[in-house]
Order: C-alpha cells, then structure tokens, then sequence
C-alpha cells in the first residue's frame, strides 16, 4: 500500500511522515498559467525558491512529488500560442526542480507532456471524471501512468471498481478522505470555478465566491444523512479496497497543517482511527493553522482577494465574511458542532455492497439515514443559525442584492 500526501510545504511536514508509506506528496504554486483545483485564496502564499526546496527535501528522502496541472478548463488558453509556451515554461521549471510527475485533466494535455518531457510521469486526476471502463481505456491508451477515479461515482461501486481493475493495467488510485456529496451535481460547475480562481491572468483576479462549496455544507446541515451518503473510505475499510486490487490512495488536504495531515496518515496507515470522522475528512475547520496561514484565511488574504468593491457589495461581502468565520475557515473552530463518531461506523461499508446507489433513490433507501441518527451528533443552535446564514447568502445571490442588482431586471 502507498500514499499520496497533500502537503502544505511546511518545514515539518517531512519529518512527520517518516515512517509511513508515502510515495510521493502533491501540490502546486498557489497559482500559474495552468490552473488547478483549488483557488489560489484557499492556499498560503509560496514563492518559486521554497517550492524548489521543498521538492528537493522530498527526494532526499526519497519521496517524489506530483506538480498538479489539473484545471477542468484552461479557458482556451492551449490552443494558442501564448497558453502553449506559459504551458512550457512552466513544465521546463518543475522538470528544473525535480518533480517526478504531473496530473492533468485534459486530453490534449498528456500526449503533449509525454512527448516534450518524457521523463515525467503523467497521471490522471479526478477532475477527468473517469467513471467506468471505457474511460479508463481511453487514458491507458493514450498514455497515462495513473488514474485517480472520481471518487463521488465509484468509491461505493464494488461492481464498477473490480471492472476498471480489470479492465486496464496501468496504476489506479483512489482518494480515500474527500467528503464531496456522492454524485455531486455541482461537481462539474466546482471543478470549473476552482480551475479559473488559480489561474494567473484571468479576468476573474482569483476572485471566486465558492458557491457549491456553500451550497454542499448547506445540504449536509440541512439533511446530515449526507455526511455519510459521500464518497470518504474509513481507515478501517481499507481492506475491502486492497482485496480488490487497489493499494494507491490520495490523502488531502493541501492546505491543512500538518499535525492534521500526519494524522491522516497515521490513521490509514495503522487502519484505524477514534474520534470525529471529520477530523480526517473535512478539508476545513482546523482547530489549529499552519505557521503560514494554510486553510486559514487571515485578513491579508481576505483583503486581496475579496476587497474589490467593483465585484460585489460591501454588505453582501460581510455576509460571506460572517459564514467563513463560523465554517472555521478565518480563525479555526475551537469544537465540533458536527461530530460523526467513527467507532459508530463499523459494518456501515460492509451494507453499502448491497445497495445500487446509482440507480437508488435515498429518501426510500434509508440505510444512510439510520446510521446518521446514531452516528453523526449536529449542534442545533449552530445548525439552525448556519442555515439561515446560507439562506441570507442563497437569496442575496439569487436576487442580485449581492452585486447590487436587486431591482434592475429588465434594464
């Protein structure tokens, strides 16, 4: 079994994962001509020198790093000639540095890295949504040495999950500890905003109101059943991956510290974790930042990205503001308002065999639901006050009010 680790380039995240099977860590600048799947204001500021020190640490102790150039869109950019030399630049300095591997999502990417640098590897992100078989095919034979599969469709699907194993010969790897909502609607909007929020030089600045992100912890608190319909594996549950033939896994997140990512691995490693689920698998509300920031977003960042009276009002910006600090992501939470007690949880994969989710309706299912009300606790003064924060958001959005256009239809 070997790990692929989101790091966060910190000075003691190395030494934390010495001892456990890392093969390699992932990440990239917090922003370049590419693009990637998360916005630069989710990620502390990293210049081009501590980047290349960081990879070069990683070698040393023989671990490779993955450079993700994974935007779902690159808006055109690739089929001009300004996009194709930023794109070769860009891989000439990671190649320089010492990167072992690159992820993309686009097609035209692959071959195009395969035949300029040769000595990458390429592997296939999860933003290319390989699903099922015929996908799978196509990246093996254009080249690909890795699919991450898209976990939100095909980390409940045994069936699906023993095909592809069997369908191609290349590495498959599974992320183990994302929480999106399975079959998330809002995926293929998420990947897009994200992918143009981390790109340098785009209209947008890295200004981004993450609306499905907003959207997927409104529906959560609002039905808690859909902490566990998502698409995470348990540490303990493992074992029913690996007897599949799978022994790659992806552990986020990149802007976590590091004693929250060193206990992620920790707990795949060891195959077993107490405490709050969401410890490991929500890629907010650390109780503790990085010494730089990490997924906190302190008021430098905020000033940045989102003081531009041009993008929205000031009042609706103080709204989102408001919601950022209770989802923990300015100052960190201090407790759990939402607690999925993981020692709860055993036998909850071994039911989910039997179920075609795919094909399943889930308010007449309820198997998800019956094992939320003993395993996940949701504090109902935080719940009914978030919900009307989201609601307050939700409407200033759809009304205009946010980008002050209330009362302007039809002009």
């Amino acid at each position: 079994m070997k790990f692929s680790v989101a790091t966060n380039f910190e000075a003691d995240l190395l030494p934390a994962l010495e001892g456990y099977p890392v093969a390699e860590l992932f990440g990239k600048l917090p922003s370049d001509s590419i693009g990637g799947g998360r916005a630069s204001f989710m990620l502390a500021p990293l210049s081009k020198a501590r980047f290349r020190a960081h990879v070069q640490d990683a070698a040393r102790r023989g671990i490779g790093f993955n450079y993700l150039l994974n935007p779902a869109c690159m808006d055109n950019r690739e089929f001009v000639r300004k996009g194709q030399a930023e794109l070769e630049r860009l891989l000439c300095f990671v190649e320089e540095c010492g990167v072992t591997s690159v992820t993309v999502s686009l097609p035209l990417l692959l071959p195009i890295i395969k035949k300029r640098h040769p000595r990458l590897k390429v592997r296939v992100g999860v933003y290319a949504r390989v699903d099922c078989v015929a996908k799978a095919k196509f990246w093996e034979e254009l080249g690909a040495d890795c699919i991450t599969l898209e976990s939100i469709a095909i980390n409940r699907d045994f069936t699906m999950l023993r095909s592809i194993r069997q369908a191609v010969g290349l590495e498959l790897q599974l992320i183990a500890n994302s929480n999106c909502l399975i079959f998330c609607p809002l995926s293929g909007q998420h990947m897009v905003n994200l992918s143009h929020a981390s790109q340098r030089g785009h209209a947008s600045r890295g200004f981004m109101i993450d609306y499905c992100a907003l959207r997927c912890s409104a529906l959560k608190l609002a039905e808690p059943s859909h902490y566990l319909r998502s698409e995470f594996i348990r540490p303990e549950d493992l074992k029913a991956y690996t007897d599949l033939g799978f022994d790659s896994f992806k552990i986020l997140e990149r802007g976590a510290p590091t004693a929250v990512l060193a206990r992620r691995v920790r707990a795949y490693a060891e195959g077993r974790f107490d405490g709050n689920l969401l410890d490991l698998i929500q890629p907010y509300g650390y109780k503790k930042s990085s010494p730089r920031g990490g997924a906190l977003l302190d008021i430098r960042r905020f000033a940045k990205f989102f003081f531009r009276p041009m993008a929205v009002r000031q009042t609706g910006l103080l709204r989102l503001k408001r919601l950022a600090e209770k989802r923990g992501l300015v100052a960190g939470l201090e407790w759990d308002p939402v607690f999925i007690d993981n020692s709860f949880l055993d036998g909850f994969l071994d039911g989910m065999r039997e179920i075609d989710c795919r094909n399943s309706d889930c308010s007449r299912c309820g198997y998800c639901e019956h094992w939320t009300r003993q395993a996940v606790r949701v504090d109902e003064g935080y719940r009914r006050e978030m919900l009307q924060l989201y609601q307050e958001a939700f409407d200033d959005m759809y009304s205009g009010a946010l980008w002050g256009m209330a009362g302007r239809r039809g002009e």
